[in-house]
């Protein structure tokens, strides 16, 4: 006869069971949703690219498939993409460092356990929101220093986009300097190392790996942001550096041609496809990039 002891490991080996199902399902399922808006975007960027030529899509620098003439030169888009993405790293990235490190090694348990909470709400806010804090009261306080800035313009809206991204870098790297070990700071302080030298030369290298992964993981969510750039950088698909001027993302026009500015099935309606593959291609290439500069980072302890 087999006793209770039996049933009990019989019924916990069959929970077990259906958990790794669970979760080897849920994994198959997210790889099939990335394969298949892959392949939406691939099927229905065929039509488009029957008509324009590749070359033209990713050379040219006129992007004005609303007008005539028509040209399909996706490089402001690109531009504009990048710009702001730029501007927003600039100050994401130094802000969420010094803010990590802060927390990290400076912070006691108690103001940590304070700060971090609040620093997380601003990853809360509805980027509408912050599009529309960009345009209402940043851009002002621009033209303040900048009198010749356009009301729609790339600097505000790379600039709030910064600020919305600095939980997730300084978090994230926060993280991966906690769990560098004790000892390696207790070995540098018991060699004569001050603070801010244990906190620049030993767990700033030590939590690299981690810190460059929140750093690639903000470049994606800037990237992909939409929200922000449609109402304060503008729907001007100009090809500049000059971020005092209205430009538009790659996001921004996926999100005026989806609101109905083109005929379902036309040419102009195929271009939210190229777009986003090409949008998908640069987001896969950014993350591929980032993984490999994280595993060539890697420390094990």
């Amino acid at each position: 006869m087999k006793g209770p002891d039996s049933k009990a490991k019989r019924s916990q080996k069959l929970r077990e069971g259906l958990i790794e199902k669970l979760l080897f399902g849920s994994a198959i399922l997210s790889v099939f949703t990335t394969l298949g808006i892959l392949g939406l975007f691939i099927f229905e960027a065929y039509d488009f690219f029957g008509e324009v030529s590749i070359v033209e899509f990713l050379t040219g620098t006129l992007w004005t498939p609303l007008f005539e003439p028509k040209h399909f030169g996706v490089l402001p888009l690109v531009a504009g993409t990048f710009m702001v993405t730029a501007i927003a790293l600039l100050v994401a990235v130094p802000m969420g460092l010094l803010t990590a490190i802060f927390l990290s090694e400076y912070a006691s348990e108690r103001l940590r356990s304070t700060l971090k909470p609040i620093l997380e709400v601003l990853a809360g806010i509805p980027t509408v929101v912050y599009g529309y804090f960009a345009l209402t009261y940043v851009t002002p306080l621009l033209r303040l220093v900048f009198p010749d800035i356009i009301v729609f313009n790339a600097l505000s809206a790379g600039l709030v986009m910064g600020i919305m991204i600095i939980p997730m870098v300084s978090s994230l790297s926060e993280d991966a300097m906690i769990a560098v070990p004790k000892s390696l700071r207790e070995g540098a302080y018991a060699l004569g190392s001050q603070k801010h030298e244990v906190a620049l030369k030993i767990v700033f290298p030590s939590a690299l790996s981690g810190i460059i992964a929140s750093v690639i993981l903000a470049i994606s969510r800037a990237i992909g942001e939409t929200m922000i750039v449609s109402i304060a950088a503008g729907s001007t698909p100009r090809f500049t550096l000059n971020p005092l001027e209205s430009i538009q993302t790659m996001t921004g026009y996926i999100t005026q041609i989806s609101l109905g500015e083109a005929p379902f099935g036309s040419i102009e309606y195929n271009t939210i496809f190229a777009v986003g593959l090409t949008l998908f291609v640069m987001v896969v290439i950014v993350n591929t990039l980032g993984n490999w500069v994280t595993k060539r980072y890697w420390r094990s302890y």
